[in-house]
């Protein structure tokens, strides 16, 4: 079970930085949401060596521990959280019976086999668990996204078609069984999250700035996020490269522009530093950033292999 942990949890700090429907499922008073196409990734040329690498680093220990072949049966991780509510997983694809049997023997291992029913759809209490995801490493960067509420406790069910979901509390639970896995508050919700698209999209992330840790420290990356309302951020296959953009949308609107200024200066700084390979400068070069309103815009291509020895190091 700590490998499935890690996994989950890796998906959802993978970002530096942050952290088989897309992200339209996510409702709209979500304080945070991550959605990841693996069908896409596995399929597209840019991302298929990304996919290899998860398949190898997570899916394997994955299988080895828990006997689930998410590399075979996983379509889509979609995942967020509703204020003071705890998180939402849903895991979508064509889910075989062997499959639930095994989740089934996760249940009897640290669960309560006894079914409770909502909207005539079957769901399980699951226990907590030994271990912390928050145990990932997120070094990098400075916003948690905090899972921990899954460790005390979590509602689980097989009863959608082709669906795993997991949820923090027995109210969201049954929510979700009433509606097909999906929250009824739709996106015109005040303050509703930003969601990025494009045509080949492989992962969606958002978060409000109530998710944005703030350590106090005045370096610059703080002062960036202490001027965030939201952040927005899509990957996606294009021309066999793959298309990074993330939006940043500030409290204020002249922090837009003061804040494009920074990232241009330390895009500079960075592309001059000897220590940094020509792949890496050739990306900074790239990179375009924009300010419009209280938007800012920063977009970038970049060769899979550039990311996949990223991960490797």
């Amino acid at each position: 079970m700590q490998y499935l942990k890690i996994f989950l949890a890796g998906l959802l700090l993978a970002i530096p930085g942050l952290s088989a429907a897309d992200a339209s499922d996510v409702p709209g008073p979500a304080n945070w949401y991550l959605h990841v196409d693996l069908k896409r990734m596995k399929a597209e040329s840019a991302s298929k060596d990304i996919y290899a690498w998860l398949d190898q680093n997570a899916f394997a220990n994955v299988k080895k521990e828990s006997g689930l072949d998410l590399a075979k049966e996983l379509d889509s991780l979609t995942a967020y959280s509703l204020q003071d509510q705890g998180p939402v997983i849903l895991l979508e694809g064509n889910i075989s019976q062997a499959t639930k049997d095994k989740v089934m023997l996760l249940i009897a291992a640290v669960g309560d086999l006894r079914p409770q029913k909502s909207s005539g759809k079957t769901y399980y209490h699951f226990a907590g668990v030994e271990g912390d995801a928050d145990d990932v490493d997120n070094s990098g960067g400075n916003i948690e996204i905090d899972i921990g509420s899954l460790e005390d406790e979590a509602w689980l069910s097989l009863a959608l078609r082709n669906k795993i979901l997991v949820t923090s509390s027995e109210v969201q639970m049954q929510e979700l069984l009433a509606n097909d896995g999906k929250i009824s508050r739709g996106h015109g919700h005040k303050g509703a999250l930003v969601v990025l698209t494009a045509e080949k999209t492989l992962l969606q992330a958002g978060m409000n700035s109530g998710s944005m840790g703030d350590d106090g420290d005045s370096g610059w990356e703080s002062n960036i996020l202490r001027n965030a309302q939201q952040i927005a951020i899509i990957v996606a296959a294009k021309a066999n490269k793959l298309s990074i953009k993330a939006t940043l949308i500030t409290k204020e609107p002249h922090m837009a522009a003061s804040l494009a200024s920074v990232a241009r200066g330390l895009i500079s700084l960075v592309a001059f530093d000897d220590d940094i390979d020509s792949e890496a400068i050739a990306v900074l070069q790239g990179t375009k950033v924009e300010a419009t309103g209280n938007a800012l815009t920063i977009s970038l291509s970049i060769d899979p292999e550039v990311i996949v020895a990223a991960l490797n190091d």
